[in-house]
Parts: C-alpha cells; sequence; structure tokens
C-alpha cells in the first residue's frame, strides 16, 4: 500500500471514527438522564430511533440533489461532521426527552448521512483488488467509533454532560481532519439517484437476495446496539447494585461493538479470498445463535452474560459491508449507486421500526423474548445467502 493511499485512509478512519461517535450518545446517556428525569419508554426509544430516521432522509436527499458529486466530498464530510458535532451539543440545553432533544438526534442523523455514504464513496475510491478489506476497515471505524460513547460515559460518570461535550469534540475534530485526505485514482463521480433502480432491486434475483441478507442484518444489528448496555444493566442488576450495574453495562456495551469493529476489518480481508456471501452467512450464524444464548442467560451469572453478549457483538457486524459489496457486484454499472443507495435507505428505515418498538414489546413479554425476537432477522439472512450462493 502506498505511502499516501496509508496515509488517507489511516486519516479518513480517524474522521469516521470521531464521526460517528454522535451516533449511539443517547443510548450511552440514558441510564444517566433517567437517573435524573423521568423519560417515557417511547421518548427513550425516540432518542435513538430519530437518528435513523434524520439518516434515512438525509441520504435519500444527498443521492436525489448529487450533493457528493457537486461539490468535494471531503468537504461534504466534513461540514456534516462540524455541524452535527454542533447540533449535539445542544442537547446540553433541552430537556432529556423533550421534543427539542428528539428533533436535534434527528438532525444529527440527518448530517451524518453526509459522513457515513461520502466517507465509503472516498474509501473505494483507493483500490479495487483490495477494496473488500478497504470497506470492512471502514466500516470497522464506523463501528468503533459508535460504541465509543459508552467509553465516555464512564469517564463522565454519573453525569451524562461530558459524554455530550467530548462526542460533539470528537465529532468536529474529525471534520477538520477530513481536509487533509486525499482522493484515490479510483475515486469518480457516481450519478444521481436512478428511480430505475426500485424495479431493479426486486427484478434481479441476486441483488434482491443481497437486499434481503442486509435487511435481516439490519432487523437485528441497531436494536441490539441501541439497547445492549440496558440490556447488560438489567442482567447484571440480579446480582450487583444498580451503580456497579450501570458501569459494566457501559463497559460491556463499548467491549462488545467495539469486537465488532475489529472483527469488520478482518472479516473484509477474508471476503477478498472467500467470497463475501460465505462471509456474511457465517457471522450471521454466529450472531443468530448469540442473541438466543443472550436471552437464554438473561439475569443468570454475570460473567456469562458479559462473555455471550461480547461474542454476540463481534459476530453482528462483520457481515455489514459485504451485503453492500455483494449489490455492487450484481448491479448493473450504471445503476450500482442509486441500488446501494435504495439498499442503505430502506435498511435504515428498518431500524427506526426496530429500535423504536424494542423497549415497547420488551416491556410487554420481557427482554428474553425480544432478544430471541430479533435472532429471526439473521434466520432470514441466512436463508437469502444459501440462495444467492446456489444461483452465483
Amino acid at each position: 500500500m502506498a505511502a499516501g493511499k496509508r496515509t488517507s485512509l489511516v486519516l479518513l478512519l480517524l474522521v469516521v471514527f470521531g464521526a460517528m461517535s454522535l451516533w449511539f450518545v443517547s443510548a450511552a446517556l440514558l441510564p444517566g438522564m433517567i437517573a435524573e428525569f423521568p423519560i417515557s419508554p417511547f421518548r427513550q426509544a425516540a432518542l435513538s430511533s430519530a437518528v435513523q430516521l434524520g439518516f434515512v432522509v438525509g441520504a435519500l436527499a444527498s443521492a436525489v440533489l448529487g450533493i457528493a458529486d457537486r461539490h468535494d466530498p471531503r468537504r461534504v464530510l466534513g461540514l456534516a461532521a462540524v455541524l452535527a458535532g454542533l447540533v449535539n451539543l445542544t442537547l446540553l440545553a433541552s430537556t432529556p426527552g423533550s421534543a427539542a432533544a428528539i428533533a436535534a438526534r434527528g438532525l444529527t442523523g440527518a448530517l451524518l448521512a453526509g459522513v457515513y455514504p461520502v466517507g465509503m464513496k472516498i474509501a473505494v475510491g483507493w483500490g479495487e483488488k483490495d477494496r473488500g478489506f478497504i470497506v470492512g476497515s471502514f466500516v470497522g471505524a464506523l463501528i468503533l467509533g459508535s460504541a465509543v460513547p459508552h467509553l465516555f460515559a464512564l469517564a463522565g460518570g454519573t453525569d451524562w454532560r461530558p459524554t455530550v461535550v467530548i462526542a460533539s469534540l470528537a465529532a468536529i475534530a474529525g471534520g477538520l481532519l477530513a481536509q487533509l485526505v486525499g482522493l484515490g485514482p479510483h475515486h469518480a463521480q457516481s450519478k444521481r439517484f436512478d428511480p430505475r433502480a426500485i424495479v431493479t432491486a426486486w427484478t434481479n434475483r441476486r441483488v434482491r437476495l443481497a437486499y434481503a441478507g442486509y435487511f435481516g442484518h439490519m432487523w437485528e444489528l441497531y436494536a441490539m446496539w441501541a439497547w445492549v448496555a440496558v440490556i447488560a444493566a438489567l442482567s447484571y442488576g440480579r446480582h450487583m447494585s444498580e451503580e456497579r450495574a450501570v458501569t459494566l453495562a457501559a463497559v460491556t456495551a463499548f467491549v462488545s461493538i467495539g469486537a465488532g469493529g475489529i472483527v469488520s476489518m478482518l472479516a473484509g480481508r477474508r471476503a477478498d479470498r472467500v467470497g463475501k456471501a460465505d462471509v456474511a452467512l457465517a457471522a450471521m450464524a454466529v450472531s443468530g445463535t448469540c442473541a438466543v444464548l443472550a436471552a437464554l442467560s438473561f439475569g443468570g451469572p454475570v460473567w456469562i452474560t458479559f462473555a455471550v453478549i461480547v461474542a454476540w457483538g463481534a459476530s453482528i457486524s462483520p457481515d455489514s459491508a459485504q451485503f453492500s459489496a455483494l449489490v455492487a457486484d450484481n448491479a448493473p454499472p450504471d445503476q450500482t449507486g442509486s441500488l446501494m443507495t435504495l439498499q442503505t435507505a430502506l435498511g435504515f428505515a428498518l431500524t427506526f421500526v426496530t429500535v423504536q418498538a424494542t423497549p415497547v414489546l420488551a416491556q410487554w413479554w420481557g427482554w428474553p423474548a425480544v432478544m430471541a425476537i430479533m435472532a429471526l432477522g439473521p434466520a432470514i439472512g441466512i436463508v437469502a445467502m444459501m440462495r444467492l450462493k446456489a444461483i452465483a
């Protein structure tokens, strides 16, 4: 890897790590916020699901308007990250769980649509034969950034406000750093969203199966990420004080989500060798099994619950990048960008529903039942990947 390529990719990974630390700020803050303010289960969920919905709106608007093609993608990424950091700071002036706080989270999600897809576009411009590794590393940095608010929350103790400030500054720093990233030799402008992609997504069987696998993956992923700290705290709380349980739950959330980031990088390298569908299938088989084991171990010995959740987090995300790559591999060249945009938008729209519904269903049926339901996503994804492999 040439020095210029290596330097630019390392800088890009640092940028996305800092900016994406805003994604799960509300999940990391929730225990501290609830201790100070009464927040209904619906509004607790809305603080996280608003980000998902905002991202969908932002991604579609960006694609339709061709923002990243009409302007330097580094400028787009940088401005989006800085603005997202500033918007996140408004949480300090809002009542937790209020309409203003939820709206701020939604706007943050819309701005992060200028970070994730645009950063991915810059990343893939740096390679072809090693694209699986590059995309896996990019997603790994994104995941580690998503995990780090739980680490920030530990530094702040019971006060949630320092986490808001630290995550905001990390995003702003990432946006400024983006200006130093270079564009690779394979960087090219992609067309604006092509409405014909909606038909192709259904009529092209290979693309349709890649979509199905991605939707199964997304069914499980963000519901787990958004609520893992709450799940762990409630489980640990049966064996220790509430304060110790919340602290250990933050550690658990950071380690489990962060493990997924590291494994995603390794999986990207593996996918370049053995095949993207194989890597996605194996990851879903493990994550689905872990979801069921987490349900069975809920409230059990702390060390068992910790180990299962970490294994779940390590296996739940490595397939993410491969689904996008599978769409790119099987799509008509002139519709690749539009099909990937549609895939991402529909997937995150699904997560809005799952993240919002999770605490409500848990209130009705209990957390073990909800975790078992999460395993349905990987099960559907496994079937889709087996069918894709059969026709490949």
